[in-house]
């Protein structure tokens, strides 16, 4: 998120594409409601479902799933055509619009209707709307991500704000709703399988630089790999952990993981239910050897398995039983005060995940970089590992996240302002929850990415220079004069580093000062190039153009490529997937040969789209343990439109089948509902305890049934996944309906 969810409150025009904040953001939609009510802010809704978004929309447009590429290059052709785009933004700070130019004249308005389902005059409408409300914020959330186009599509809604000049910007930006508390805060810790803590890669030179910020041996660290290559490689993904457990197994994806299949899973507050691909991993979890599950309520996945020996379940204590700090979806920290005591013999995260490494003999390198500040002979928790980790974090700027200043923030959160997040008082100069990057102890924040028209120390940058000086003979730093306000250096300039601080800076460093600092500002553990950086007016990480092509991803500039399981036989001939790519994540993945495998539409005609209730989240493991949660949703449906019902013969709260091409099925209550068309159907994503058809209620151990339970969606979910980051397609699927 460059902005945040107060600042849409300055926007003029709202754009959401995939998502249903009205439901998903409840309280976060307050400020949507806002921007309308006090700013006039237009709201435009573009969803393949008339969600309760769309009915405070000022314009909602119907979309078939998988085409919000066509969509936005409609917008863009119309954009460029009457020249509405903001050509010094372009020329100053970014690169490669011209191809983006080129491929918009290809997307006319009545191209766009026959792909996207969008009438032609209704896309001229709300894009005439939108570029000429500035400024325009744009939101998106899963219903964006989750295609195999998944990563396109997450660039093609910044070039389109690109293209306005809306980044950098009060009121616009691009404002990535994620879907749980603290997801931001997971994904900056890295809790995934390609990257280190804060982004930093797999490379050796990241590696080292982690062992001795952790107090650790870099050769010990590298022993604890099978052979020294398996470092610098990304690992299994969430969403295919599976395919390693069978390995290729029945006709299943192959995989390569060193000769050897994954043979146990600890699975921590996930889950995994909410995943696509249920059968697959049913089939997993039940030829694994050992399943640990840490929950405070029972991980579904224990119901979901046959597997009857070697499944553990953990109690763990609930968020309101520990402390720490937590990261919102606009990168601002909070700090999590402890209620209560853990209840009953339930221990906590940390406290299992210590006494796990004392078992497998790494406890004292696990927890040796807490120690480092000060020279300590032990730590707090969770202060110290707070404070490590602003320590160690540079890449995106968490050196001021220190555990006090986090505290200070959190019980002054009255002292801030709701909309801007500025400080007063006793917290004037900074912005509540030190927003990142916050570069120092006394930096306070950077609420809105990008923006030049602030000083560096109040917030202020350019785009990171992170893919070189130039590419193709261009250069990659910023124009001239589009620095940030108060800069020394008015102009582009490269990222910082111990060799060009002080050309670029115009400063002379002491001895000492050039004994002490750091390779570059992503290992300065001294912190002497932020606070340089600070002094000068400088954003540490360079200032440059954004990428509006990007020369390493298999498509430069975003293309439209048809969902692996597309209703448009026609259409996919025009705009195949990717060819099938070996070794992804560890996973061979089909891509163009699943989708030429036959035209999957003739037997399943039915759009599949699946989503959020706003009582329920993820798996839906706590709310329907919750019988006032349940109750408001107390079994599994499926939003079908009263015609299609009819010509399938199915009454309103009937019982129906639902099958997908994978040759999985479920069996659901039919629910009326004219929010979806004819040709697709939506169903909530939060259920379990039923598998195709088959009630498994009688393996819930006494006491933890939830008072809600029924067939997960994600059983007929279809393969097909991201081409960059495997993120399931769920978004794009198709299906077919029998009455039961």
């Amino acid at each position: 998120m460059t902005n945040s969810l107060g600042d849409i409150q300055n926007a003029k025009a709202i754009i959401i594409f995939g998502a249903n904040p009205a439901v998903n953001h409840p309280v976060g939609f307050g400020h949507f409601l806002k921007a309308k009510e006090r700013n006039n802010a237009k709201i435009i809704v573009v969803d393949p479902v008339f969600t309760k978004t769309a009915a405070k929309a000022d314009h909602y447009c119907r979309i078939r799933p998988g085409t919000d590429i066509p969509f936005m290059y409609g917008m863009l052709n119309l954009i460029f055509q009457n020249g509405w785009h903001d050509k010094k933004f372009i020329a100053d700070r970014v690169y490669g619009m011209e191809d983006i130019m080129e491929e918009a004249k290809k997307w006319t308005p009545e191209k766009v209707e026959d792909v996207t389902g969008v009438p032609a005059e209704q896309l001229i409408q709300i894009t005439r709307l939108y570029a000429k409300s500035t400024p325009g914020t744009l939101i998106w959330a899963m219903g964006l991500t989750q295609h195999t186009i998944g990563s396109s599509n997450t660039r093609m809604a910044p070039i389109l704000q690109l293209a306005l000049g809306n980044m950098g910007e009060e009121g616009g930006g691009t404002n990535i709703l994620r879907g749980h508390d603290n997801v931001q805060g997971a994904t900056d810790m890295c809790c995934l399988s390609h990257t280190l803590p804060g982004y930093y890669g797999l490379a050796d030179g990241s590696w080292k630089y982690f062992a001795k910020s952790w107090g650790v041996d870099y050769e010990w660290l590298k022993g604890r790999f099978r052979a020294k290559e398996w470092m610098n490689k990304p690992g299994f993904t969430l969403s295919r952990w599976w395919a390693g457990v069978l390995d290729g197994k029945d006709g299943n994806d192959k995989v390569t993981n060193g000769g050897t299949n994954l043979k146990m899973l600890f699975v921590m507050g996930n889950g995994i239910t909410s995943v696509a691909q249920q059968a697959k991993i049913k089939e997993g979890l039940d030829n694994l050897e050992m399943l640990v599950l840490c929950d405070p309520f029972v991980n579904e996945a224990a119901i979901l398995t046959d597997k009857q020996d070697d499944v553990f379940i953990l109690p763990s204590a609930t968020q309101f039983e520990t402390s720490g700090s937590v990261t919102a979806t606009n990168r601002t920290v909070q700090w999590r005060t402890k209620v209560v005591e853990p209840m009953y013999e339930s221990k906590t995260d940390h406290e299992v995940m210590f006494e796990l490494s004392k078992r497998l003999g790494f406890y004292e390198q696990f927890t040796a970089g807490m120690k480092i500040k000060d020279n300590k002979k032990d730590f707090t928790w969770p202060e110290d590992a707070t404070n490590e980790i602003a320590r160690i974090i540079k890449t995106i700027g968490l050196t001021g996240w220190t555990a006090d200043r986090i505290k200070k923030h959190t019980e002054n959160w009255h002292m801030f302002d709701q909309i801007s997040g500025r400080g007063y008082g006793a917290m004037k100069g900074e912005y509540y929850g030190l927003p990142w990057p916050c570069w120092t102890e006394k930096h306070g924040g950077s609420p809105i990415l990008y923006n030049i028209n602030r000083s560096v120390v109040d917030g202020g940058m350019g785009f990171r220079n992170r893919f070189g000086l130039e590419h193709n003979g261009v250069s990659q730093l910023a124009g001239a004069g589009s620095a940030p306000k108060a800069s020394s250096n008015k102009d582009g300039y490269p990222e910082i580093t111990r060799d060009n601080i002080e050309a670029v800076l115009g400063i002379t460093l002491t001895a000492d000062e050039k004994a002490k600092i750091g390779k570059n500002w992503k290992v300065d553990t001294s912190n002497i190039i932020a606070e340089k950086c600070m002094e000068r007016g400088i954003a540490p990480y360079g200032n440059a153009r954004a990428r509006a092509k990007v020369w390493t991803f298999p498509d430069q500039i975003p293309m439209h490529r048809e969902p692996l399981h597309s209703p448009r036989q026609d259409l996919v001939k025009q705009y195949p997937s990717y060819a099938d790519k070996a070794n992804h994540y560890r996973v061979d993945t089909k891509y163009v040969s699943k989708q030429s495998e036959k035209d999957w539409s003739k037997e399943f005609p039915i759009n599949l789209v699946t989503g959020r209730l706003v009582n329920m989240n993820g798996a839906g493991m706590e709310n329907r343990a919750s019988k006032y949660l349940a109750a408001l949703t107390p079994e599994m449906f499926c939003e079908i439109n009263p015609n299609l019902a009819g010509k399938l013969g199915i009454r309103d709260g009937a019982m129906m089948w639902v099958h997908s091409p994978e040759g999985t099925k479920i069996k659901v209550k039919a629910k009326y509902s004219f929010s979806v068309s004819e040709d697709r159907v939506f169903m909530p994503f939060h259920f379990a305890g039923a598998f195709q058809g088959e009630d498994m209620s009688h393996k819930y151990p006494a006491g933890t049934k939830p008072y809600a339970t029924g067939e997960s969606a994600n059983t007929i979910t279809n393969y097909g996944y991201d081409i960059i980051t495997q993120i399931p397609e769920t978004k794009g699927g198709l299906c077919r309906i029998e009455m039961a």
